[in-house]
């Protein structure tokens, strides 16, 4: 009988981090359970780097483009902003900003009905196993204690809305892309979901829901999200580039980081990440070329 294989030093680790994220993650939900439901409180997530690790804009245009919705040398461009998003560890306005126009060309034309069919697709592939299970427990624990949770974030509202259907939150605000009879017209309605305009978002969403936003929480990773996190009485740093950890350092904020070996590791992802990418340039430039020879 073949002897089974010994789990290799990184699965334990890795499992070992996990087995204490969740006994931790059950303490702090166990708490919870003991405080009464409070219906003016309410948390705010934002998403990328957040909720889950890097992107979710490049997740879903690497899923898009994967359908044939773009080309490759497009793809290129997108995963040298989601490089350098995840080695720098903060958001570049320009970089943003080219990375929705270029996602409002790509859906241009498209069904409203099959990006979001699609979305649901790509969530399963590429964004699930991404989730911060850290941010996760602490979404749980706001809707254990009876509050409500929103994403809030400048990746398309469609894609929030599937990701936060997923972790049973309350619902999301995003970015709302333009479509007429159920067709997307390749312009935005206002501007993207992002720095300023999510606090506007939550403030609006607090009048609405007669929340008490002294007694909300938000959550975020980038210091373009300070006017968001200073709106609330409860703002939390969550893996956070080094101006929001700074800010929270002053203002006495509490900070969670869910990474591991960041800084060690930048060098390297850099690398990997751009040599994902060029080798994706590689295998679809040959997939033209077979396509062409037919």
């Amino acid at each position: 009988m073949a002897k089974s294989a010994r789990p290799r030093p990184l699965d334990l680790t890795r499992r070992s981090v996990l087995a204490g994220e969740a006994a931790a993650a059950d303490v702090e939900v166990e708490a919870a359970l003991r405080v009464p439901p409070d219906p003016s409180a309410a948390a705010f997530f934002d998403v990328d780097n957040t909720i889950m690790q890097g992107a979710s804009i490049f997740h879903l245009f690497k899923g898009l483009h994967q359908r044939e919705f773009f080309t490759t040398r497009e793809l290129a461009g997108a995963a040298w902003k989601q490089a350098w998003f995840r080695v720098a560890g903060s958001e570049d306005p320009e970089h943003i900003a080219q990375t929705r126009a270029a996602a409002l060309g790509f859906i241009a034309g498209h069904p409203v009905s099959k990006l979001e069919e699609l979305g649901e697709e790509i969530f399963d592939e590429a964004m699930a196993h991404r989730i911060w299970p850290g941010t996760r427990a602490l979404a749980q624990r706001h809707l254990d204690r009876g509050e409500r949770v929103w994403l809030v974030t400048a990746a398309p509202v469609e894609i929030a809305r599937i990701i936060a259907r997923r972790l049973g939150l309350t619902g999301a605000m995003g970015t709302v892309a333009e479509h007429v009879d159920g067709v997307y017209t390749g312009s935005l309605v206002g501007d993207m979901l992002h720095g300023p305009a999510k606090a506007e978002a939550v403030g609006a969403l607090a009048t609405r829901e007669r929340l008490d936003l002294s007694r909300c929480s938000a959550y975020s990773d980038s210091s373009n999200d300070l006017p968001m996190l200073e709106l609330v009485g409860h703002p939390t740093a969550v893996n956070p580039d080094r101006a929001l950890r700074e800010h929270a350092r002053r203002e006495g904020w509490p900070v969670r980081d869910y990474r591991s070996g960041r800084r060690a590791a930048r060098t390297g992802l850099a690398g990997a990440a751009l040599a994902g990418a060029a080798t994706g340039a590689v295998a679809g430039g040959l997939a033209i070329r077979r396509q062409t020879r037919r």
